[in-house]
């Protein structure tokens, strides 16, 4: 191969052949059937189903219809949202393989990103997407934007290889380097530069790889649920055998006493608990959806709602990804902030005018993009273009001469010219011979500049009465105009999204590739809090447990690469923290991975980031993690509800099996009686509960301990007690109806409809772990209604509907029955709201806390 006439076909075909395409190892495409098997792996839904196929074994159609009914219905919602998210997922690969221009047999060819091979020339120019990793042999003022390997929000410099540096850096990253990365843009200027790395050997799939040896959490939900699967599926058969050895010894009717055990194993049966779980998660990822989040793994929602870590990148995320100019400052120290300021003095308009100038017409690179706008929103178009003037001749940057210089023809008389420069400060006031005091000023504002996180670029003017063109700026009369400072400006919604996760008791912690200086400024315009800044040079020299204890203290981590942002989030976990992490480059994927809970930029993010990511912001705004974390907190706080009203409504359900078996009197339910009562109990679990609008405090209280149960002692104490209760009240009026010489049909009927209206007190009773029933009443959910309004018809059919009636086993009541059967519903929830305030479940605080900050009151009970 001679220098430039690149790789011949042959070879290109052979080396293609050798080390196969250029382009990542991508994960299997999830499809709706390999989402069902997930599904049906589900503990939970398994048990539904198997809970179904035993009821269809027995004959007992209606409740094997309705067990499956629900389970089917569960794997559809989730299948269907998944699918989803996995369509929209495909939708946003834009990194993949993009096109490249190589030299191969003397000739430029276009081909597929995925066909270039090692030893490839490509050449490059403003706007290409680098295909390979890469070594430049040349280039003119050619610059990369590198945010998506790096996080540095500005592009960077490069130069040609000379054989006296090192060909092979260990990372990308910093100015006037010969390595181009994969992944990369090019904003400025062209090269030309030879293949050294491709697909899984570059640094952008070397960084892919990495994911594999990482495992993902599983959520702690789903793991303190199999438990209670479990202990549930042991007392249940436990009472189911005791039914029966109890009913058979007493009355000696061994075949009734299976038939006794049958009902009450499925008065006892949790088929809720998956129903809950699996509808709760799916009709989360639904309504999250609709704030344009997808949801890669539903139950990551319930997890981000436990988050007390927040770790978020700074370009694209905190930050628009976008140069802004920030602030103009004169040599005399007067100073202009064009977003604060309405009206530019006259005095800035030739400092914009002669830093356009000195931009492409057309650029790519963004602080040249900021200067365009600018001038686009202060002027004309006719203004800030200049039409007719012609630019004649321009001086890129060089290392000597970190500046641009463009010479423009005004007039059609060629004899004189405009001179615009800009660049490096220092470079500039080079250019216009500064004298010692004025460069001391000078030094002065720029430091100050520089504080306040700016890139700083200096503008100057010259007047050339020639054709001939000077060898080097230098040799022309150049005058200081001013200095120009740029930023990455913040989010709109990132200042009140960072108080709200604060006064949430989540920390929040920038981990950024950025210089310190800018990653600083930008942590303090967003409200981080004051803190350590720390930077990837210390947490270098840091082991594991000086490390662990850092992070309790730092906010900002700066100049970071991405296995140190690795060892901070799994810092952060060793801690006892529930760490989430956003990103939205390919360095932030297996910091992604790792964190218990990932989520990702959709817009600007890059596939890798995305395919690590469990949550992805499809707007990239910010403020839509705070909505997720909300949703998250709700999730949970309506799970606790559901879970409570579970464990309560099956005490007098089981309790009201099993009292006839002690008392030796006829039995009072059958299947089609406890089927009935399903489906009451079902639609509250797994529709009302969900649909409760969420606590007043849900935002104003830390996150729950990271160890603590969904199902604490105190909530089980608290729902066993509603549930003995309950069946007190119920119990009470089945033993007075028989001592009252009721026939057996409407003692049925009188406690069966009893029971239901004490349901009903549950409910209202769970709609809250706080508000009064009549506050609680006042919050709108539509779903409660509906069931209530069902409720009520279904009493109302199988009371005055013979045919229903008579099926049931139901006997004629009386209107001082259904007053009785309503007041022991008022009594049970007037005894309930008494105890709720000493006995309510109360959520405990964090006993491990890295910001203590974050949290500015005591935890408020819900």
């Amino acid at each position: 191969m001679t220098p430039f006439s690149g790789l011949t076909e042959a070879d290109a075909a052979a080396r293609l052949r050798a080390d196969g395409h250029n382009e990542l190892p991508q994960a299997d495409r999830r499809t709706p059937l390999r989402i069902a098997i997930e599904v049906l792996r589900e503990p939970m839904l398994a048990l539904l189903l198997v809970g179904g196929g035993v009821y269809l074994a027995l004959g007992d159609l209606k409740e094997a219809f309705i067990l499956l009914a629900f389970a089917t219905m569960s794997i559809l919602i989730t299948v269907v949202q998944e699918t989803r998210t996995e369509r929209v997922l495909e939708a946003l690969r834009d990194l993949t393989s993009p096109r490249a221009l190589v030299i191969r047999d003397g000739e430029r060819k276009r081909i597929a990103g995925r066909d270039v091979v090692r030893g490839d020339l490509i050449v490059l120019s403003e706007g290409d997407r680098v295909p390979a990793d890469a070594i430049l042999l040349q280039c003119t003022d050619l610059q990369a934007d590198e945010s998506t390997l790096t996080g540095e929000s500005v592009p960077v410099r490069k130069v040609a290889w000379d054989d006296r540096g090192e060909a092979r850096p260990q990372r990308p990253g910093g100015d006037d380097l010969p390595q181009i990365f994969s992944g990369s843009l090019v904003v400025r200027g062209a090269g030309l530069a030879e293949v050294f790395a491709i697909g899984a050997q570059s640094e952008i799939g070397q960084i892919g790889q990495s994911l594999a040896s990482l495992e993902t959490e599983p959520p702690r939900l789903q793991v303190q649920t199999r438990r209670v699967v479990r202990l549930f599926a042991v007392i249940g058969g436990a009472v189911c055998v005791l039914a029966v050895l109890l009913y058979g010894f007493m009355r000696g009717g061994w075949l009734d006493a299976v038939l006794a055990g049958i009902a009450l194993g499925m008065s006892m049966l949790p088929e809720e608990f998956p129903v809950v779980l699996t509808v709760f998660m799916a009709m989360g990822a639904w309504r999250i959806s609709l704030a344009r989040v997808l949801t890669r793994r539903a139950a990551a929602i319930e997890t981000l709602g436990s988050a007390t870590v927040l770790c978020t990148d700074k370009t694209g995320t905190l930050t628009e990804n976008r140069m802004t100019i920030i602030e103009l400052r004169l040599m005399d120290g007067t100073v202009f902030r064009p977003p604060q300021d309405t009206a530019m003095p006259a005095r800035f308009h030739d400092l914009i005018e002669f830093g356009l100038l000195a931009s492409a017409a057309e650029p790519f690179d963004p602080m040249e993009r900021a200067f365009h706008s600018l001038a686009r929103e202060r002027t004309t178009e006719a203004a800030y273009r200049h039409p007719h003037w012609k630019l004649v001749h321009a001086y890129g940057l060089r290392p000597d001469l970190l500046a641009v210089t463009h010479i423009w023809q005004t007039s059609d008389d060629r004899r004189e010219h405009l001179v615009a420069a800009k660049g490096a400060p220092e470079a500039i006031a080079g250019l216009c011979r500064l004298k010692t005091a004025e460069r001391a000023a000078l030094t002065q504002s720029i430091d100050a500049m520089a504080s306040a996180g700016l890139r700083v670029l200096g503008v100057a003017r010259a007047r050339l009465a020639r054709t001939s063109w000077p060898a080097s700026p230098r040799e022309l009369d150049f005058e200081f105009m001013g200095l120009v400072g740029l930023a990455d400006p913040l989010r709109a919604t990132v200042v009140e999204a960072v108080h709200e996760c604060r006064t949430a008791g989540i920390k929040a912690v920038m981990i950024t590739g950025d210089y310190p200086a800018t990653a600083n400024a930008i942590a303090q315009q967003a409200g981080l809090g004051h803190g350590e800044l720390v930077t990837g040079e210390q947490l270098e020299r840091l082991g594991e447990a000086e490390l662990a204890s850092l992070v309790q203290r730092a906010v900002v981590f700066a100049r970071i690469s991405p296995n140190q942002k690795l060892r901070i989030v799994n810092a952060y976990k060793a801690n006892g923290e529930i760490v989430a992490m956003t990103g939205d480059g390919v360095n932030d994927a297996p910091s992604l991975k790792s964190a218990h809970i990932g989520i990702a930029m959709g817009g600007r993010g890059t596939d890798v980031a995305r395919e690590a990511s469990a949550i992805v912001l499809l707007d990239d705004d910010f403020g839509s993690i705070v909505k997720s974390i909300r949703l998250g907190r709700r999730i949970y706080d309506n799970l606790r509800k559901a879970m409570s009203f579970i464990f309560a409504v099956h005490v007098p359900i089981a309790g009201l099996a099993l009292l006839p078996l002690v008392l030796g009197t006829p039995l009072l339910f059958g299947p089609i009686h406890i089927a009935l009562l399903e489906m009451v109990i079902d639609p509250v679990c797994s529709l009302v509960f969900e649909a409760e609008t969420e606590e007043d405090d849900v935002m104003r209280r830390p996150p729950r301990a990271p160890d603590e149960p969904l199902f604490s002692r105190a909530l089980v104490t608290w729902s066993l007690l509603q549930g003995l209760l309950a069946f007190a009240v119920v119990a009470a009026i089945y033993v007075a109806a028989l001592n009252w010489s009721m026939p057996v049909p409407e003692v049925r009927a009188l406690t069966f409809f009893s029971l239901i209206i004490v349901i009903v007190s549950l409910i209202l009773v769970n709609r809250s772990f706080s508000a009064s029933p009549l506050a609680a009443l006042q919050r709108p959910n539509r779903a409660l209604v509906a069931v209530l309004a069902a409720v009520t018809i279904i009493l109302a059919v199988t009371l005055l509907w013979p045919a229903v009636n008579q099926l049931f086993g139901f006997g004629p009541l009386h209107a001082n029955d259904l007053a009785l059967t309503l007041g022991a519903g008022f009594v049970s929830l007037l005894a309930l709201e008494m105890l709720k305030p000493l006995l309510r479940p109360r959520r405990q605080p964090p006993t491990r806390r890295s910001d203590p900050l974050a949290v500015d009151q005591t935890p408020t009970p819900s």
